[in-house]
């Protein structure tokens, strides 16, 4: 096992401080996103929380040449979708917000999709299994699990419901890099891949595809979109590997029941 995937109490509570923060931002969110908002609107909006209520730092912003604090995924973008002055939401979307952010050197990463109020039963379905799926992944972590039990909970949950699991991204190790080791899969085969420990970090955050599972980057180098055209659905959280199961560090106040 590489040491530095595993975090040390200090570390941990410095990423449990982090997620909480990100937990705030949609909090806020939930409340702000509506009908006839620019994307950038948000994309403001989030950057200002987060450096002048949080005190913290918007990760993302300059992380790979990036320009903003958060990617805004509606419809059928599939990730990296990226804000915008024009684009307005409309009534039947959907949209992921996808946030990073960093306090005391350490970050956290979580997105959440926002339905609006006529949104077909179609990508309301798919918004909600994408969600099961996410949770079904989490549930699986625990110490000497493997990577792949993983991925094939999050597959066979979403395959099981008619949709496909986009395979070019996947979830990561995080701490005090956005990116870390491990890849975590969204697919896979159960027992394969490596073992968990406790003091683990990374990311587990599912895209699932209405249609087909192929994907394509539109020519701003940035913005996922599925081939078909079809819907694409995502959600994530920052998981912590503890002695007897998982921590989820990006936790928000509606799912605690979860």
């Amino acid at each position: 096992m590489n040491d530095a995937l595993i975090k040390n109490e200090v570390e941990i509570n410095f990423m449990r401080t982090s997620g909480k923060l990100l937990a705030q931002v949609f909090k806020m969110l939930d409340s702000y996103i509506c009908e006839g908002l620019t994307t950038m609107e948000i994309d403001t909006q989030v950057e200002a929380y987060i450096v002048d209520v949080l005190n913290a730092r918007p990760a993302s912003k300059g992380q790979y040449g990036y320009k903003y604090s958060l990617n805004s995924s509606v419809n059928e973008v599939v990730c990296h979708g990226v804000p915008s002055y024009t684009y307005k939401l409309k009534s039947t979307d959907i949209i992921n917000i996808d946030i990073t952010l960093e306090k005391n050197g350490f970050i956290s990463d979580s997105s959440k999709m926002y339905v609006m109020s006529t949104a077909s039963p179609a990508a309301k379905r798919l918004v909600k299994t994408t969600y099961e799926a996410m949770w079904q992944g989490i549930k699986s972590v625990k110490p000497k699990a493997r990577l792949g039990d993983i991925g094939h909970a999050i597959q066979k949950h979403a395959e099981s419901a008619g949709y496909s699991v986009v395979r070019e991204y996947c979830g990561h190790g995080i701490g005090r890099e956005m990116h870390e080791d491990p890849q975590v899969l969204h697919y896979g085969n159960p027992a394969s891949g490596m073992t968990l420990e406790a003091g683990m970090t990374f990311t587990i955050e599912p895209m699932i595809n209405q249609g087909g599972r192929q994907i394509k980057t539109k020519k701003d180098g940035w913005t996922v979109i599925t081939r078909d055209k079809k819907l694409s659905a995502q959600w994530e959280h920052t998981v912590l590997v503890t002695q007897t199961g998982y921590e989820v560090l990006t936790l928000r106040e509606e799912e605690v029941a979860v």
